[in-house]
């Protein structure tokens, strides 16, 4: 007697291993692919204001080995004075250069008798977070909110 039920079946699992090695490759791949990364970012800023502050600068973007320019302009509620400094950090959630650009913002509070440090933590729309420390010299008085447009030059 012949048992057709276990013919028709036999290859049956070993086609549903390939399928589900297949499925798993494809997922971690395009997990890989798409992994946020970090890059370095170095800003020099100059900004006054009385009550409303504006500002601009320059700054520059390392990412996976290449250095991308950047353009900065400022805004902020709340300062009255004169200050310019450097900041460097990092940017996290980088899927690509381009990311970088877009407006961020933060509550900002701060004195500035001469010389000062800066820390600041941003984020833009495209979920990419600066962390940023750094000197800054001038006279200023400041609390409120800041922000400022980052664009990839």
């Amino acid at each position: 007697m012949l048992d057709f039920t276990h013919a028709r079946t036999a290859g049956r699992p070993k086609k549903l291993s390939a399928t589900i090695v297949g499925a798993a490759t494809l997922l971690v791949g395009s997990y890989v692919s798409c992994h946020a990364q970090t890059g370095s970012v170095h800003f020099s800023v100059v900004k006054a204001g009385f009550i409303v502050s504006t500002g601009s600068g320059t700054g520059s973007l390392n990412y996976q080995g290449r250095t991308y320019r950047l353009s900065v302009s400022t805004v902020g509620y709340g300062t009255i004075g004169v200050t310019g400094g450097e900041l460097t950090g990092t940017a996290y959630n980088l899927r690509t250069a381009g990311d970088i650009a877009g407006t961020y913002t933060a509550p900002a509070a701060g004195l500035t008798l001469g010389g000062g440090a800066r820390v600041a933590r941003f984020q833009n729309a495209n979920g990419v977070i600066l962390e940023l420390v750094g000197a800054q010299l001038g006279l200023a008085v400041s609390l409120g909110s800041a922000g400022m447009t980052i664009g990839l030059q």
